[in-house]
């Protein structure tokens, strides 16, 4: 009888999807076959319902395999998961990078007693047991150096589904890099939770800019590197020395801004004020004048007026930001802001689409004003790549797939630009 392969379905972030195919290898070594495995996010309420939702869906696609349910709402909510009668198995976070976990799983499915598997997020102190090498395309590959979060944002239940902030040593990460390269990949993207807080539970407490330098020190044959959202008030002084002075490192920077508002930054507990970010973003663009920002912002947030909101939308023009990732506001139960005074549906639903209106009419505008100048591509595809900014390039010939090819833009369209 031919084995089953199982079926994965990731939903959520970038750092969810580097799991899943560490998932992939621990479940093949362990020999586990004809099951679904749900690796959920846990950032809304709506992520939630999603998750309940796929999982009806992919039983009844595979009504006979065993569904096992993981990420970070199986963490957080446990018994929502194991309520449901399509799940088999609900794994913990930390449990699902344990190949003892996998290994239980054959040949028969775990006893009821052992149906949850959740531990204690907030005990976990290492995260450098499942580094894979190169998820991603042909061309990119993502590499997690940092998991969880220490920080408490009163929207945010994340910390609780990833625990507390914990980092790769810089000597793993350098190694895992080198063999990147060996392989062929021409660039590679740091992730984590919150990215920036590297390093301060490793000797010496070194920091995200200490780690970056020592990358393109270290391995010098690495074409692109690139860092994922950053936290921009806890930028430290080495991070902004390899912006200025590394041309390897991309001018393209993705920010957790969440509101321009300084009322609603607080009542977010965030750790800057809209001057804050206005200033980090002047002085990167100084130090590199073809720096591109993108960046987070939630609509809607509790209490907030139509003023604030007009704050937040004017930051899209104060900081120069390109890309714009918009999140309407929904309550989280179990995070303070579910409890605050909430906007009216409406109004929320209204407020982000003005917001992805500004970030839309900011993204043509730098398309636009690419037109005639040369980019150096990294081919996603055989005909799309992206610049060193990140923007979308798309070409009518075939082009190798992985390699950084020079482009002169000769137009910009709706979905990027043209070479």
């Amino acid at each position: 009888m031919d084995r089953k392969v199982p079926v994965f379905a990731t939903l959520g972030c970038r750092l969810n999807a580097y799991e899943t195919e560490a998932m992939k290898d621990l479940a093949a070594r362990a020999g586990v076959d004809d099951a679904v495995i749900v690796n959920t996010c846990a950032v809304t309420a709506e992520a939630v319902r999603k998750a309940r939702q796929e999982i009806r869906r992919l039983k009844r696609d595979n009504p006979n395999a065993r569904m096992i349910v993981t990420g970070c709402a199986a963490q957080t909510e446990p018994e929502t998961f194991a309520a449901m009668e399509e799940v088999d198995i609900v794994l913990g976070n930390t449990e699902k990078m344990q190949p003892e976990s996998w290994r239980r799983m054959v040949p028969d499915l775990i006893g009821e007693t052992e149906r949850v598997q959740v531990d204690d997020i907030m005990s976990v102190t290492e995260t450098a047991g499942h580094l894979i090498d190169g998820f991603g395309t042909r061309s990119r590959a993502y590499v997690q150096v940092q998991n969880g979060c220490d920080h408490r944002c009163t929207f945010c239940i994340i910390p609780f589904g990833r625990g507390n902030s914990r980092s790769v040593p810089a000597g793993v990460v350098v190694d895992q890099i080198r063999r990147l390269v060996d392989r062929g990949y021409n660039e590679v993207v740091l992730t984590g939770v919150d990215l920036t807080s590297w390093g301060a539970d490793l000797p010496m407490t070194p920091k995200l800019g200490d780690l970056v330098l020592r990358i393109l020190r270290l391995v010098p044959d690495l074409p692109r590197l690139r860092i994922s959202s950053i936290d921009s008030i806890e930028v430290d002084e080495s991070l902004m020395q390899a912006i200025a002075t590394e041309p390897r490192l991309m001018p393209h920077l993705h920010l957790s801004l969440q509101a321009g508002d300084d009322m609603i930054l607080k009542r977010m507990k965030r750790r800057h004020l809209r001057d804050d970010a206005i200033r980090f973003c002047e002085e990167a663009r100084r130090l590199r004048p073809d720096m591109t920002y993108g960046a987070d912002i939630i609509a809607g947030f509790p209490t907030e007026t139509e003023a604030m909101f007009d704050n937040s939308l004017r930051l899209v023009e104060e900081c120069g930001l390109t890309w714009l990732h918009v999140f309407p506001y929904s309550p989280r139960p179990g995070t303070p802001a579910a409890r605050m005074p909430q906007v009216n549906g409406v109004a929320i639903k209204e407020r982000a689409a003005r917001l992805r209106a500004a970030g839309q009419a900011a993204a043509q505008a730098h398309h636009a004003a690419q037109v005639g100048r040369d980019h150096a591509v990294l081919m996603e595809s055989p005909r799309m790549g992206r610049t060193a900014q990140f923007a979308e390039v798309h070409f009518g010939t075939d082009q190798p797939e992985g390699a950084i090819v020079t482009a002169r833009i000769r137009g910009a369209g709706a979905t990027g630009l043209l070479a």
